[in-house]
């Protein structure tokens, strides 16, 4: 069913038509007696049709656009998963662990489905979606009959929908841990309290491209469970995994031993300090890997996020052997490409280092870049050569 019209501002009717799906809660002039997660019509200011939205009562994003065409079919939820699952044959062919949703890249905004082999992995982080849940539940158990169905819906972004915060069956069974290949590397996924759904998915596509580019002795910083270690150990001489979670160091020795990789070697420490002791020691690496966790979350964090990625950026290209490659990453949105460039520009011009652009990658396709849509694109990964 539904609901409206809520009418938004010139502003929120030019940011409709530019193709943003987001509409902030100052930008809608009327919304009466709507349902919190309904599906609602949108005007403009001059009644203007602009399509339908998932309406939100509590969060800043008010609405959050689903389709900019006069009627709006009863199936589009249905079709919507069916269109995701359809492309994911295609850019995540033969991966056991993939996105199979996400969110504004497959036009359903705020809904996360994950896949891990026979298990899929929900997050439901708008009232919008929330509302569907059900429905959701039912679509994917009849298009792809899983072994079960479980919901992460612990990221704090539910309170601000005024959504609690749970993880819980829907459907099936999901053990609470798993096993999930990438290529020939085998690792232990742990669904239920792992980061994000259990593994960084949206890494997948650069963890393989790494093994063009590992030799010789390899530094592998922000390992987590070692996504990055691991397949650059398999052509690699030796690799070093650091992380300051002793849990994931442990994660990672035992994913070591599951592959049979006697080359990696996994330590528990903060990597802005072990850079330096390493350098101080006189040691030296081939491959140096950088994936940090988001540095800024938010607009007022960028100065310090600048400060951080340049010194872990400067710290491990003095690491560097001339000839090396440098694979660092960042996930912040707020730190943009260009901003990520001129942070790795820095860092080489105090090195000193000349440094080349060998890739620019981002997150694996099967989460989705929408153009117009700068949210979608957070994960910059550059390749650089130090050439001396």
């Amino acid at each position: 069913m539904v609901e409206g019209p809520v009418v938004v501002s010139r502003k929120g009717e030019a940011r409709v038509l530019r193709g943003h799906p987001w509409i902030f809660r100052t930008d809608v002039v009327r919304a009466q007696a709507i349902t919190p997660g309904a599906v609602v019509k949108v005007e403009g200011p001059r009644g203007r049709h602009l399509g339908f939205a998932f309406y939100s009562a509590r969060s800043e994003i008010r609405l959050r656009m689903i389709d900019r065409g006069e009627t709006l079919s009863e199936s589009f939820l249905r079709d919507r998963v069916a269109a995701a699952v359809r492309w994911r044959e295609s850019v995540a062919e033969g991966a056991a662990a993939y996105r199979l949703v996400h969110g504004e890249g497959d036009r359903l905004p705020s809904l996360i489905v994950d896949r891990y082999g026979d298990h899929l992995v929900v997050q439901t982080l708008s009232q919008g979606t929330e509302a569907r849940k059900d429905e959701l539940v039912r679509i994917l158990v009849e298009l792809l009959r899983p072994a079960g169905i479980l919901e992460r819906n612990d990221p704090r972004v539910r309170a601000l929908e005024g959504l609690d915060q749970r993880v819980g069956l829907l459907y099936g069974e999901v053990p609470e841990r798993i096993e999930v290949k990438e290529a020939d590397v085998t690792f232990e996924a742990d669904l239920w309290r792992g980061q994000k759904t259990g593994l960084f998915l949206d890494q997948r596509e650069n963890h393989l491209m790494a093994r063009a580019y590992a030799r010789g002795r390899v530094l592998d910083g922000f390992s987590y469970q070692g996504g990055f270690a691991l397949h650059a150990a398999r052509v690699a001489g030796e690799v070093l995994a650091v992380d300051t979670s002793a849990e994931a160091v442990a994660q990672i020795v035992r994913n070591a031993e599951r592959n049979g990789l006697a080359n990696v070697a996994a330590r528990d420490a903060n990597l802005f300090d072990l850079l330096r002791e390493l350098h101080d020691r006189g040691e030296r690496f081939d491959t140096v890997i950088l994936d940090p966790p988001a540095f800024a979350k938010s607009k007022d964090a960028v100065e310090k996020a600048v400060r951080g990625y340049k010194e872990i950026n400067l710290r491990a290209l003095k690491l560097l052997e001339p000839g090396g490659c440098l694979i660092t990453c960042s996930c912040s949105y707020h730190v943009h490409e260009a901003d990520f460039e001129e942070i790795l520009a820095a860092a080489a011009a105090d090195a000193p280092a000349t440094v080349t652009v060998v890739e620019k990658r981002g997150q694996a396709r099967d989460h989705p870049v929408v153009l117009g849509v700068p949210e979608t694109y957070y994960l910059k990964c550059f390749v650089l050569r130090k050439v001396a």
